[in-house]
């Protein structure tokens, strides 16, 4: 007979096999707890075991566990889930606990960890966890350092936890099918002794979600596993604007903000209205000394960052990806660019056979903002959302930081749109009163050649010679 510590001690994920285990057995699981709901869940202080300030995950939540021997347990459930990516639009991916990404993990450096998998997808999976260092069995790599989960089995990860930090997991098993679907989730260690790790603060709101994206025809609800790069619906925690919860913030807080990417491409990070520093990355935290002000950091494939402000500046400021195609939803790639094209003739042609038909893009894409067009069911617009000026334009990793004064230091309840004070918004010019209608603004004429300003006459055209090239094969 097999001991519990000869058990546990073989280093590899154990396989429960849920078919084979007793009443008893099944009782001795830790609970799986599921969430239905997209809307950010208020963070959970520790019930036991050593006290830390818990994370708020970004249209998410953090999951329970329980103590036993010392050890402190998890359970999560894989699992075909609908998530809601934005009001409009449920799209059926894999996820964990009835949710894509699953809950947030949280623990401190020095805890026992053990967390049972259960595997209720149509294929095997397993779980690796990204950035954690543990013994080479508990990595979840299927095939390499340990078997696959199968379909309706258990197994088992025990590990310790050795250094504080943000982490991720996700399976190393049918990666592509399987991350493309939503596998994903946040594992945050907080430290033992925050005083004695280098390059560690303490914060008043600690924010964390992950980069991910999808590729969802309009019409339809499942992504496209194979899309390489072209995806159409770009999300943080597989939410796209203004699905997105705004990051709620009282004035005078120390913010850290945690994001890891799982997408295929790199994002760079935009926050308005203040300078931060990156305060830590994949390897751990980073020295005061080492750090420098940014408004903007770049997260790779495979990265996650922690970025850090004091909120002195009220006000709604927007936190999204610069590329500028993640900030919209449901493009086209293969559009052609009308920009200054004259459509009102043809317009007025094709309307007569198609009523209702609208020419676009001729004027930029602005106007898309305010449309109310027909769209196919389930599908997202491509900018949407609304602020208090009119319509944002905005889809995608877009969202708003709200820093307000007067708030409790765990109030995370959507303040509404900020109040600017007199004097502080734009404004249209119109003129200075009395003097009638305004002047055309002064241009810069189109400055002289060189020969021209020197008396010299104008410089005779150039002659330029084409070549045209030949067929190239091979390409």
């Amino acid at each position: 007979m097999v001991s519990r510590r000869q058990f546990f001690g073989r280093g590899a994920a154990l396989a429960l096999g849920a078919g084979l285990v007793s009443k008893a057995g099944a009782a001795s699981l830790p609970e799986a707890p599921q969430m239905d709901s997209a809307a950010m869940q208020p963070p959970l202080v520790p019930p036991n075991g050593r006290p830390y300030r818990p994370v708020v995950t970004l249209n998410g939540w953090t999951l329970p566990w329980r103590m036993k021997d010392g050890w402190k347990e998890f359970h999560l459930v894989a699992e075909p889930v609908r998530r809601e990516i934005a009001p409009g639009m449920v799209a059926n991916l894999w996820g964990y606990n009835g949710q894509s990404p699953g809950p947030t993990i949280e623990c401190v450096e020095g805890d026992k960890v053990r967390i049972f998998v259960t595997n209720r997808l149509p294929e095997h999976t397993t779980i690796h966890w990204h950035g954690i260092l543990l013994p080479s069995g508990m990595d979840g790599v299927g095939g390499l350092t340990q078997p696959q989960i199968p379909v309706g089995k258990t197994f088992v990860y025990e590990f310790e936890m050795t250094k504080s930090g943000t982490f991720m997991y996700h399976p190393h098993a049918d990666e592509m099918v399987q991350m493309a679907m939503g596998m994903m989730g946040f594992l945050v260690v907080h430290p033992k002794n925050p005083k004695a790790v280098r390059g560690y603060a303490e914060v008043d709101r600690d924010f964390v979600f992950l980069i991910n994206a999808y590729d969802i025809e309009p019409g339809s609800a499942t992504p496209k596993i194979n899309t390489m790069l072209d995806f159409n619906l770009w999300t943080w925690n597989s939410r796209a604007f203004p699905g997105i919860d705004p990051l709620v913030v009282r004035k005078g807080d120390r913010v850290r903000i945690r994001f890891g990417n799982l997408t295929m491409t790199n994002h760079p990070i935009h926050l308005h209205g203040y300078d931060f520093t990156v305060a830590g990355t994949d390897g751990g935290w980073v020295p005061k000394t080492a750090r420098w002000p940014e408004v903007t950091t770049d997260v790779a494939v495979g990265q996650m960052r922690a970025i850090e402000f004091v909120a002195d500046a009220p006000g709604d400021w927007a936190f999204h990806c610069h590329k500028s195609h993640h900030t919209m939803n449901a493009m086209g790639h293969d559009v052609p660019t009308t920009i200054g094209v004259d459509f009102r003739e043809v317009a007025k042609r094709i309307e007569r056979l198609v009523p209702g038909y609208m020419a676009m893009g001729d004027r930029g894409m602005a106007d898309m903002g305010e449309m109310e067009m027909e769209l196919p069911p389930n599908t997202l617009p491509m900018m949407t959302g609304r602020g208090p000026f009119g319509p944002i334009e905005m889809g995608g990793m877009f969202t708003v930081v709200k820093v307000r004064e007067g708030l409790a230091a765990d109030d995370y309840r959507d303040p509404g749109w900020y109040a600017h004070p007199p004097g502080t918004v734009a404004w249209e010019w119109k003129g200075d009163a009395g003097k009638g209608a305004l002047a055309e603004p002064p241009r810069a004429s189109a400055a002289p050649s060189p020969a021209s300003a020197s008396g010299q006459g104008a410089s005779p055209p150039l002659e330029l010679q084409v070549r045209k090239p030949g067929a190239h094969r091979h390409h």
